[in-house]
């Protein structure tokens, strides 16, 4: 039978693998979002823009397309924030459980 220390180690390291990779996936969204917000800035009110629905290119107007990569990025912004106050919550929680663990071994010394 696997040391239960161990194979806590091993899911708090999984856990932060499984985060890192949604972080990433996140920047890499946000970054794209943004790459796409700076060439609409760069197009004309008139301009064709077109959006990819399945397998079919469907014109859009650009305040609807500048709505929608707005609202992505909003989003994105929204769900990175979350990810990092649970972070902090999170690294809170073991300080302060550490403290906990070391205030009956002081007390002992």
């Amino acid at each position: 039978m696997a040391d239960p220390k161990k194979q806590f180690e091993d899911l708090s390291d999984d856990f932060r693998k499984l985060q890192n990779e949604g972080r990433q996936k996140l920047e890499s969204q946000q970054q794209e979002n943004k790459s796409v917000q700076k060439e609409f800035s760069l197009l004309s009110d008139d301009a064709n823009i077109y959006k990819m629905i399945g397998p079919v290119l469907m014109k859009q107007e650009k305040s609807e397309a500048v709505m929608a990569v707005d609202g992505r990025l909003e989003f994105i912004e929204k769900e990175m924030s979350k990810r990092i106050e649970k972070q902090i919550g999170e690294m809170q929680e073991k300080s302060e459980k550490k403290k906990m663990e070391q205030q009956p071994a002081q007390v002992a010394s």
